[in-house]
């Protein structure tokens, strides 16, 4: 019961550091998408063995998590999440791999290793720049933006409703499984035998609390397709800063390739 409170700790804090007042958060918004669209596409673009190219686009995540005052400790926490599915995609390499790429204070480091190292630095890079997006960019003004660069309407929504409603079905499980506890005396867990009808009634109390979210929504005005308009007008500094990113990806992919 502890972790889904903090799970539903987790997905409030972060929307709590999106109303933070930072120089990075006070770029548009469409300046912090193509940012971040930019360094995954140009991260994505290397290949399995170029671990040493990759390396200086760690600037972009840890200044901008600088600048933003995000703890780092909050992005690892997510980044740890990710890691046993790369060691899992990326040790067969180690395997299969085992020709000498180069020797490293007289260990041998062969291309499996190095490959492994480029997809655990790909998912950091590319998950940073995610989270940093989502950290610094309230999910109305991200979803806003979306629409538009004319995103179809069905994707904008599902997103939406997907970091909607996992803070919903959260929020039902730690209330369900609390009542649960309180009417079980000496029970620590949920026993697997009530595992069937616990579920069951997740999904009709989630089923009840989504459709009362969505009315509300409605109410409120969502689900126009006109275009939608920001508070703040895109500035100079907004092109000034996402003009320097494109610089940067572009720079270090060309030195790769030169």
């Amino acid at each position: 019961m502890k972790k889904i409170g903090t799970r539903i700790s987790e997905i409030h804090g972060f929307e709590t550091l999106a109303l933070e007042d930072t120089a990075i958060h006070r770029l548009h918004p469409f300046t912090k998408l193509c940012s971040a669209l930019i360094v995954i596409i140009a991260v994505a673009s290397f290949g399995r063995y170029d671990v040493l190219p990759l390396a200086p686009f760690l600037f972009y995540p840890i200044v901008v998590a600088a600048l933003a005052e995000i703890p780092y400790r909050v992005l690892l926490r997510k980044l740890l999440i990710g890691f046993p599915f790369c060691l899992i995609a990326g040790i067969s390499n180690v395997i299969a791999d085992r020709n000498t790429a180069c020797v490293l204070w007289g260990v041998p480091v062969s291309y499996g290793m190095v490959s492994l190292m480029t997809i655990l630095l790909k998912m950091v890079l590319c998950v940073s720049s995610a989270l940093l997006l989502t950290a610094t960019t309230p999910l109305s003004e991200l979803s806003a933006q979306l629409r538009r660069l004319r995103i179809p309407f069905l994707f904008v929504s599902a997103f939406e409703m997907t970091f909607r409603y996992i803070g919903v079905l959260l929020e039902e499980t730690h209330s369900m499984t609390t009542a649960y506890l309180l009417r079980s005396a000496g029970r620590k867990a949920l026993e697997m035998r009530h595992m069937g009808s616990f579920i069951g009634q997740l999904l009709l109390r989630g089923l009840d609390r989504a459709e009362r979210v969505y009315s509300a929504m409605l109410c409120r005005g969502y689900g126009r397709r006109e275009t939608p308009r920001f508070k703040r007008a895109y500035q100079l500094k907004d092109g000034l800063v996402l003009g320097f990113i494109c610089a940067f990806a572009i720079l270090f992919r060309l030195i790769r390739n030169g």
